[in-house]
């Protein structure tokens, strides 16, 4: 697909939710992803501050987690864990679905936990934060990647979003593809998992993803930078 490198960049979520990643190493990783135009740093929740911090002026905004990455954690702590996040900086939460429920087609419950997560990141940011659900399509299959989205939509998600990128699998062009066509243009599709390379950033923006979230943004805007003769 034809793009230019701030429109890349700008559909990047640079990821940072390794485990062994502290603040000092978090530091200089926040500091050097910051000189790119990324739509967000995504960072694990204990590195929410250190972020807002280091991000504070530019136009890169401030992503992190909640109930990750498993999201089988009780829905009012998730809702709190996402107002924490709020409060300290964060303008993007990326959460995790309860995946078990949903493969129970226990819908009402799932949308209930998004609800309440959406609620509670909307009050904390006067309605300025996102939320985007991260639906494990790993672990579903077509008909339930389809539910998961009406599901996410109905609770007033802002996206559905692939993966964690610790499940059995990354995003897929089909995923993509699917989770487009249900959610239709307003709402905002996240494809990440696996995706480390410009060719595999660019054919999922071509199925439909308006963001890409990945922990090698840098080395894909390099290889564009490479490819263009930039």
């Amino acid at each position: 697909m034809a793009i230019d490198r701030a429109t890349l960049a700008a559909s990047i979520d640079q990821t940072l939710l390794k485990p062994t990643i502290g603040f000092k190493a978090a530091a200089e990783w926040i500091a050097q992803s910051s000189q790119y135009g990324f739509a967000s740093l995504c960072v694990s929740p204990f590195l929410v501050p250190v972020t807002a911090q280091i991000l504070a002026g530019t136009g890169t905004k401030v992503c992190s987690v909640c109930g990750f990455p498993l999201g089988y954690s009780m829905t009012e702590t998730k809702a709190d864990e996402a107002a924490q996040l709020v409060k300290l900086g964060c303008q993007e939460v990326d959460m995790v679905m309860n995946i078990a429920a949903l493969l129970e087609n226990e819908d009402a419950f799932v949308k209930d936990d998004i609800a309440a997560v959406v609620a509670a990141v909307r009050d904390a940011s006067g309605g300025e934060a996102i939320v985007k659900v991260i639906l494990e399509t790993g672990y579903l299959d077509a008909e339930q990647i389809v539910r998961a989205c009406r599901v996410a939509v109905a609770a007033g998600a802002d996206f559905v979003k692939t993966s964690t990128g610790f499940g059995p699998r990354g995003a897929s062009v089909e995923d993509v593809q699917a989770m487009r066509a249900t959610v239709g243009p307003d709402v905002g599709v996240k494809a990440a998992g696996g995706i480390r390379d410009l060719e595999a950033a660019l054919a999922m923006l071509d199925a439909g993803a308006s963001r890409i979230g990945s922990s090698a943004g840098i080395e894909i805007l390099a290889a564009f930078d490479a490819g263009s003769g930039a």
